[in-house]
């Protein structure tokens, strides 16, 4: 699942690359990919904490 997401965001930000000529669509394209991320990353630490609460590991903060 990561390495999808890592795919998916990695050919976002090349095709943003190649279509995006305007400063201002690069811009939004930069904020999307970003907001994307930080959704990834939640999504990605609820699993690792649901992971670890199921093996009884404490992981830290």
């Amino acid at each position: 699942m990561e390495k999808f997401i890592a795919g998916l965001v990695l050919g976002m930000a090349g095709g943003a690359l190649v279509i995006a000529n305007s400063c201002k669509l690069r811009k939004l394209v930069k904020k999307n990919q970003d907001d994307f991320m930080c959704k990834c990353e939640k999504y990605i630490d609820e699993k690792l904490d649901q992971k670890a609460a199921e093996n009884g590991v404490k992981l830290p903060d």
